[in-house]
């Protein structure tokens, strides 16, 4: 299975536009974050975790020939508005794209994209399967995965174990039994925003305790805002096995 990091920033991405700090204005490639998605392929499907603002860029800057399906975290913009541009993959490749959303993601993505869902097809528009994810364990092609029930504040999201890999973003809270079905997972992804305190995602101290808890034998931290720090500077800093991710990261288990 190879993982490659789309993208690893927050909802507005670095830089930020107007902001003036020296991680907006670092010639350090690794922090420049787009909004956060990550490429899952699995040898027989190819697999998007959310699809934001900069899909589009995320997919030629990465090369994606193929895509099978784009699986939802949960519906908040940075993590849906690309939906649209699965379109080349519908008339060059004369396939549907399978999205994998719980009920509610999928009320907030007709919303949002009501020209989809409308009973009279206007031509050209995206051409998509839907799939309820609920709490069973599902599959795409020959890949188990399995659903994590996470807090993003007073909000349910999902995170996703797939086989020793387990990718969580806009955790806040994880409750117990989420927590074991995480463990033993080799490689650990999971949401560190920034050092100062937030009311709806882990900071760097909570993300360092929670990879701590998990024990993976190598952990990335994702969604990571311009507040953090440059990722030079961060990295020193942080416990054995424990890294930044950065977007062009590739993992291969």
């Amino acid at each position: 299975m190879k993982i490659t990091f789309l993208g690893t920033g927050t909802s507005q991405g670095i830089p930020v536009i107007c902001c003036n700090c020296e991680v907006c204005h670092s010639d350090d490639p690794r922090d420049n974050r787009l909004r956060v998605s990550v490429l899952v392929e699995t040898g027989d499907k190819t697999i998007v975790i959310d699809s934001g603002p900069d899909f589009r860029y995320q997919m030629l800057r990465a090369g994606v020939k193929d895509l099978d399906a784009i699986v939802y975290t949960h519906e908040h913009k940075d993590h849906v508005a690309g939906l649209d541009d699965i379109r080349p993959f519908n008339y060059l490749l004369h396939k549907n794209i399978d999205i994998y959303a719980t009920a509610r993601v999928q009320e907030a993505l007709k919303r949002e994209f009501s020209y989809i869902f409308a009973e009279k097809v206007y031509p050209g528009i995206p051409q998509i399967n839907v799939h309820t994810i609920a709490a069973e364990n599902f599959y795409i092609g020959k890949t188990e995965l399995i659903p994590l029930q996470i807090m993003h504040y007073k909000l349910p999201i999902l995170g996703f174990r797939i086989n020793n890999f387990t990718y969580i973003t806009d955790a806040k809270t994880i409750p117990q039994e989420t927590i074991a079905k995480i463990k033993g997972t080799k490689v650990l992804v999971v949401n560190a925003l920034q050092v100062e305190d937030h009311i709806s995602h882990f900071t760097l101290g909570e993300a360092i305790a929670f990879a701590q808890e998990i024990g993976a034998q190598t952990t990335y931290f994702t969604h990571i805002g311009h507040n953090m720090g440059k990722h030079a500077d961060v990295e020193k800093e942080l416990p054995e096995n424990i890294r930044l991710g950065y977007d062009g990261l590739v993992i291969n288990l």
